[in-house]
């Protein structure tokens, strides 16, 4: 999937329903960087597994601590009325895997509730961390982190990239 498709028709609409100081580059590199890990913007639903979504959230894991925790909790409901889901868990989860706004606004509400800021939008190591923390990947790959993050980067410098 082409990285511009997904930051036209994902990225930019979601960000638009966030304050705007979520609407950073270095938002945008690990928003890029995760759903590349994560998904590689080619699976809206786990092979094997109950996430959903290109960014893979679970219902009671991401989902259920985004619109539970004090930072992301009003502007997830926010989200929810804007795309039209009750936000419950049990209504948000299943529609991550049609809705890639909606499962964009909850990658970058999930970044949010993060006590650290943003590592810079080339500080590979410092946002693989940062992936760490927030997603707590069951399987981490460390080894694919590198190159997915460098197209993230790539992408995000006005750069035409598709995944590979």
């Amino acid at each position: 999937m082409d990285l511009d498709v997904i930051t036209r028709t994902a990225i930019d609409p979601a960000l638009t329903l966030l304050p705007a100081r979520m609407d950073t580059p270095e938002a945008r590199v690990m928003l890029l960087a995760i759903g590349l890990q994560e998904s590689r913007f080619l699976h809206r639903r786990q092979v094997g597994g109950p996430a959903r979504g290109f960014w893979q959230f679970e219902q009671g894991g991401g989902v259920r601590g985004v619109l539970a925790h004090p930072a992301s909790r009003d502007a997830a409901r926010q989200v929810c009325s804007a795309r039209e889901v009750a936000p419950a868990a049990e209504a948000v989860h299943p529609a991550l895997e049609t809705d890639d706004v909606l499962a964009c606004a909850f990658a970058r509400l999930l970044l949010w509730t993060d006590t650290k800021p943003l590592p810079s939008a080339g500080d590979s190591s410092g946002a693989w961390s940062l992936y760490l923390r927030t997603w707590r990947p069951g399987k981490p790959h460390p080894q694919t982190w590198p190159a997915l993050h460098a197209q993230a980067v790539a992408a995000m410098a006005d750069r035409h990239v598709r995944v590979a």
